[in-house]
């Protein structure tokens, strides 16, 4: 048994008022009934009939004429005049509907004050409405606006990521195929074990170099792979440790940033060093602001007077600005005696 499709609600006519506009003219015709009843001693009921009938016809005056289009006459003079035409022709009407002709005078005098009475009110009326339908319109234009810009910043966001992953990519691939090469020429006894973990930590590396959903807890878990790796292969010279707090796992982090440090800790620091040395990765959380610190540090050969700091490096940066924001940094020092440490600063994304 087939479920029949539920039908949706018939759209509004454009020419007929609005449920909110309808109340409006309810609470208007109540309080011009009750002054008018007050000043003329007349019954209530029948003065709000009058009114009412008033009412009603320059409501839908005024939204009719919204839909009329005359080049000569623009929108903003073209309802409060229609309605300004039709107010006494409307107090007109109740008169010949209503009364004997020929009437008292004061009778008509009456009626002659309940059209000018409703042209002035109608008048007022129509221009405080158009005045709220432009700061509605205009408001819902920015709306409009701000919805397609943080849009289009969002598609430019990750257009520059991928481009920025793109560029990282042959980066890490290099890298990874120059240590192969070394473990190749050194010939040693654990050349097959590490080659073996080495083509693992590619299989399992390589899908994650465009994870658009990576977290700090799958970077280190590449971080803790790469590093003991790199320990089998020269285990006299390096030593590691990765100590960043548990709460910081789950947030997320560019792809590949992370490693991209340690690499060059490995490349640039502990490998061209005759004793090797000690690489410790850690992050922390400021309990006052909320801050974020990621760093990498080394205590290898450390950097040359003529280093400039690589694609690598500047990729990193401009990654972490484009995920957290222009109040993301990259800080690059000297240790003592010898050695570089790398430190990451930025705002998760609920504070930033």
């Amino acid at each position: 048994m087939t479920t029949p499709p539920l039908r949706s609600a018939p759209a509004r006519h454009p020419a007929l008022p609005t449920p909110r506009q309808w109340l409006v003219v309810l609470l208007i015709t109540l309080q011009l009934s009750w002054v008018l009843s007050a000043l003329s001693s007349g019954p209530f009921l029948s003065v709000l009939l009058r009114i009412a009938f008033i009412g009603v016809l320059l409501l839908l005056t005024y939204t009719a004429s919204a839909s009329v289009r005359r080049r000569w006459l623009p929108p903003a003079l073209l309802r409060p005049l229609a309605v300004a035409l039709v107010a006494p022709l409307a107090t007109l009407a109740i008169f010949l509907l209503t009364e004997r002709v020929p009437a008292k005078r004061a009778l008509v005098y009456g009626y002659i004050m309940l059209a000018i009475l409703s042209v002035v009110t109608g008048t007022l009326a129509t221009l405080v409405a158009l005045r709220l339908e432009r700061k509605a319109k205009e408001r819902a234009a920015r709306q409009q606006e701000e919805r397609e810009r943080d849009t289009l910043e969002r598609e430019l966001t990750a257009a520059r990521l991928r481009l920025l992953q793109a560029q990282i990519e042959p980066h890490f691939l290099f890298n990874t195929l120059a240590n192969i090469a070394a473990l190749v020429e050194a010939k040693s006894d654990n050349a097959g074990p590490v080659l073996r973990h080495l083509i693992a930590y590619l299989k399992a590396a390589m899908p994650r170099l465009n994870d658009a959903d990576a977290t700090l807890d799958t970077e280190l878990q590449l971080v803790r792979a790469y590093l003991e790796l790199m320990h089998m292969r020269m285990p006299d010279r390096l030593q590691f440790s990765v100590q960043v707090a548990s709460e910081l796992h789950g947030l997320p982090f560019p792809a590949m940033a992370l490693l991209t440090l340690v690499e060059n800790a490995v490349r640039h620091g502990i490998d061209p060093s005759l004793e090797g040395g000690r690489i410790e990765v850690g992050g922390m959380a400021d309990a006052a602001s909320g801050r974020i610190t990621l760093w990498v540090g080394d205590t290898g050969q450390g950097m040359s007077a003529s280093a400039q700091p690589g694609t690598g490096l500047a990729n990193v940066r401009t990654r972490l600005q484009a995920l957290y924001g222009p109040g993301a940094r990259l800080d690059l020092h000297e240790e003592t005696p010898h050695g570089v440490h790398v430190e990451l600063t930025f705002m998760p994304r609920s504070a930033a």
